[in-house]
């Protein structure tokens, strides 16, 4: 777990600084809206994680479909880092409305981050987020 966490934080903070990305939920970064919980409740933040693209959903869907490391699934939790597009896949079915309401954006990303490297997991992710700039 403590490797999960380790590099989650990394590709957390990779994610933040990326120009693409409109914002992370990782409970281990600083800024995290519940971190004060987090700190009260949790030894350590855990490897999931979830984001926002500034891109709609088939741009976000066809970036992510880029990646070659990190797996494309639905279920997520494994020793290998799994990536979820919400919007084409959980719940391609939802309006936009039902989307929306559900606090879902086109653009959200859900990671459950794996034990390979993390550069090489990072380096993965930049690769296909580059493509949306």
């Amino acid at each position: 777990m403590e490797r999960h966490c380790a590099n989650a934080e990394k590709v957390a903070e990779f994610l933040q600084g990326h120009p693409a990305v409109e914002k992370v939920y990782y409970p281990g970064l600083e800024d995290f809206e519940g971190r004060e919980i987090v700190q009260k409740q949790m030894t350590l933040p855990g490897g999931m994680m979830a984001f926002e693209l500034k891109a709609d959903r088939a741009a976000t869907a066809a970036a992510l479909n880029r990646l070659e490391l990190c797996v494309i699934a639905v279920s997520l939790g494994d020793a290998e880092t799994l990536v979820e597009h919400p919007a084409s896949m959980t719940h391609s079915t939802y309006t936009p409305e039902e989307l929306k309401s559900a606090g879902i954006s086109e653009g959200l990303v859900r990671i459950s981050v794996g034990l390979e490297d993390p550069e090489d997991i990072i380096a993965d992710f930049k690769a296909a987020l580059d493509t949306l700039l």
